[in-house]
């Protein structure tokens, strides 16, 4: 029988309760959960039925085999229940976690993915985009674009990415003039754009997804695993940001260059200062862009932290479940 430590995770402390030790039930370890076995079960249930079949084939051989097969019959039946109620029993202690380690890798990663991934989609909005052009200090078009017509033009843009439209959406827009706004070049960047955002964003929602599963699974079959690894996962983010950030206030030039680079190929995302796409989106729009979604990731990290922050009540409070699921256990056992 393992001892518990302070040091190990809420899942897998046992700590007796009054019930228990009034039927002197004794906390047993089978894995990572606590598992209670209740007294006069398991073992001594085996060395019963064994008994049982030792005196029945005893009586058998003394001269009871006039019974016949109606005998042998009565007496297989109380064996097949002995058998039956020993596998529920180990079936109802041996109900422990699936990889909970490897789940608890997981949520710490995909938590940093999925706060960015929200805080991308939540600046590529028009209220970013509004936000941005009517700033104070906000560079103003040196060719003659207004405010208006940035915020018209530029949500078209906008739109693009976060929609299915194919490229003759973003071809057909036009100036007053009537002449085409974005070049083809434009347009085909902006495609690249599309594919990679939206495919990002899907391949992130599956995993959030995945990891609300897991982190369910985890709160009932390992109460405190979920919230550790979310714990950690928000310090990951903060880390990762930090990181970024300081990568981009050194060099912003050349952190814009090598994100770009690692997704679309080179020369398909330079333009000339005169081009649409630099006169409506210029450097400090994305330098602004950037600063919204760290902030935004930030905030969610910071929340996290908050929610799972391993305090007294929260680790009474898992303890307490464990307590539930062994005395749960302890009823299947003795059913």
């Amino acid at each position: 029988m393992a001892t518990s430590s302070n040091h190990q995770a809420p899942w897998q402390q046992a700590e007796p309760h009054p019930d228990e030790e009034e039927r002197r039930e004794e906390p047993v370890w089978t894995g990572l959960l606590p598992a209670v076995v209740p007294a006069g079960t398991g073992a001594d249930d085996g060395q019963a039925g064994a008994h049982e079949r030792r005196s029945g084939s005893g009586r058998t051989g003394s001269g009871s085999r006039a019974v016949g097969a109606a005998g042998t019959a009565g007496d297989d039946e109380p064996d097949a229940e002995a058998r039956r109620r020993t596998a529920l029993r180990r079936d109802a202690l041996a109900d422990e976690p699936r990889l909970p380690r490897l789940q608890q890798v997981f949520l710490v990663l995909v938590l940093p993915l999925a706060l960015l991934a929200a805080a991308v989609r939540a600046v590529a909005t028009p209220l970013f985009l509004w936000a941005e052009y009517h700033r104070p200090g906000f560079p103003a078009d040196s060719y003659g674009f207004s405010t208006e017509e940035r915020m018209v033009f530029g949500s078209y843009g906008l739109d693009y990415v976060m929609n299915w439209a194919p490229a003759g959406f973003l071809a057909g827009v036009r100036d007053a003039d009537g002449a085409q706004l974005f070049l083809g070049s434009e347009v085909g960047h902006m495609t690249d754009v599309k594919i990679v955002l939206q495919s990002a964003l899907a391949v992130v929602a599956v995993l959030a997804l995945l990891g609300i599963v897991s982190s369910l699974y985890l709160r009932a079959k390992a109460p405190g695993a979920a919230s550790g690894a979310l714990f950690f996962g928000s310090w990951l983010t903060v880390l990762l940001l930090v990181v970024l950030a300081v990568a981009a206030v050194l060099g912003w030039q050349q952190f814009f260059a090598l994100f770009h680079s690692l997704f679309f190929a080179d020369g398909t995302w330079t333009f000339r200062a005169s081009d649409t796409l630099i006169r409506l989106y210029p450097t400090q729009f994305w330098m602004d862009a950037a600063i919204a979604v760290a902030g935004l990731a930030l905030l969610g990290a910071l929340a996290v932290m908050a929610a799972t922050w391993p305090t007294a009540f929260r680790r009474h409070r898992a303890l307490d479940r464990v307590r539930r699921r062994q005395e749960l256990k302890r009823r299947l056992a003795g059913r």
